[in-house]
């Protein structure tokens, strides 16, 4: 008899399982479907067309024509000069643009983490670049920055003494004191700075909620000054999240595309990878140079990605 009921609800248990299951997979059916029309098919289609000779008007003859594989579009970018000028260009600006707003991120994080008057209305007019439309941000820089009725221009004409008005958005390079700059390109990283500095500032900021005040009250009572105390007791515990968003800066940037067009549409200087693909696509037709040139920026962020788990699992083993 026991061993009739146990059989039993060994039954219901094992038919609930498989509803659970069943319900599960129901559940995450509509987004798996989403996840492979959205991100697998299209992955699997820019390795067939970097591997491939095709463009723009053999689509229509997709799928009536045999494939002919071929390593030609990779040799091409690899062997075209422009390429390598493009990729040394995103890795400067991305390079700068992330030391630049992960650390003025990390400064006004440090610089409002104490209470005074009016500090919320400080932190929230810090977010107003972060959360305004690309457009309008553009198209404020670009009014700013106008040669003819540019303040920027007026500003140096008038003050400054400057013979004649700056291009900054078209002037590949400028000497500032005799030390050549490479001045539209300068101009696309602050802008990035501009508008991407408030999420670092928010992230650390989050962070640094989790400090115990205790601990630093304790240093200060030791004789620690704040210097000591920023750089031994707050600074060890921001690592983690600053590796974390100069990793995500560095990527995001580095396949950045709209900042750059609706400000210099690549002019100056300023033709960065994400560009030469555009260009690769739109211009020239090529869609499999430009799915070539595509997954190769894939490898540089894979290679990036693999360095910060290595680093990652380095320091939790140190700890």
């Amino acid at each position: 008899m026991s061993s009739a009921v146990t059989r039993h609800r060994w039954g219901r248990s094992l038919s609930r399982s498989r509803r659970d299951n069943r319900n599960g997979i129901l559940l995450t059916t509509p987004t798996l479907i989403v996840v492979v029309l959205a991100s697998i098919i299209p992955l699997i289609l820019v390795v067939v067309f970097a591997f491939s000779e095709i463009r723009l008007v053999d689509i229509p003859r997709l799928g009536t024509e045999p494939i002919e594989w071929t390593l030609d579009n990779f040799r091409r970018a690899l062997g075209n000069p422009s390429f390598w000028q493009a990729l040394g260009t995103t890795l400067l600006y991305a390079s700068l643009t992330m030391i630049g707003s992960v650390g003025v991120g990390l400064a006004l994080a440090l610089a409002l983490r104490r209470p005074f008057r009016g500090r919320g209305i400080v932190r929230a007019l810090l977010l107003v670049p972060y959360v305004l439309p690309i457009i309008a941000a553009v198209t404020i820089w670009q009014t700013m920055l106008n040669p003819q009725y540019g303040v920027v221009n007026a500003f140096g004409r008038e003050v400054l003494g400057w013979e004649q008005s700056i291009g900054f958005l078209n002037t590949t390079t400028a000497n500032v004191w005799g030390i050549p700059v490479p001045l539209s390109l300068l101009v696309v990283v602050v802008f990035e700075i501009w508008t991407s500095a408030p999420l670092s500032f928010l992230f650390i900021t989050a962070r640094l909620q989790g400090v115990a005040p205790s601990i630093e009250e304790a240093a200060a009572l030791d004789g620690a000054n704040g210097f000591q105390i920023l750089g031994r007791i707050v600074m060890p515990q921001l690592k983690g999240v600053i590796l974390l968003l100069c990793l995500l800066r560095f990527i995001w940037t580095f396949q950045s595309f709209s900042e750059v067009y609706l400000l210099t549409e690549g002019a100056g200087g300023t033709q960065v990878m994400a560009l030469k693909v555009y260009t690769e696509l739109v211009t020239r037709a090529d869609i499999g140079s430009a799915a070539a040139y595509g997954l190769l920026m894939s490898v540089v962020l894979i290679s990036l990605l693999a360095v910060y788990v290595a680093l990652s699992r380095r320091r939790v083993d140190v700890e």
